[in-house]
């Protein structure tokens, strides 16, 4: 078995975000991406899922470690001074490189 490394970029921010995130991650040549809806607290709180207007949405993908460096500087210029987010990374391994 053949795995290859590739990151992880979790993003977890306000949900009516979520159609401008996407954009972004397509423009910065993520393929695809998985979204849920989240609930939580932090520093600003607690957020439920209930209502999207005040609830949170988690965004993962999949993509090669170039593009999660333009995806993150990307998010952290455009986003992070004004919207309520977390962005980060994570190593994996993954099988068929060429979905991603």
């Amino acid at each position: 078995m053949n795995l290859h490394p590739m990151k992880l970029v979790t993003i977890i921010c306000e949900a009516v975000l979520e159609e401008r995130i996407v954009e972004v991650l397509h423009e910065c040549g993520a393929h695809g991406h998985t979204a849920f809806d989240v609930r939580g607290s932090g520093r600003q709180g607690s957020r439920s899922a209930d209502l999207v207007e005040s609830g949170n949405v988690q965004i993962e993908v999949i993509v090669k470690p170039s593009v999660a460096e333009a995806l993150l500087s990307r998010l952290h210029r455009e986003f992070f001074q004004d919207y309520a987010m977390v962005a980060y990374e994570s190593e994996v391994q993954v099988m068929r490189p060429e979905k991603f």
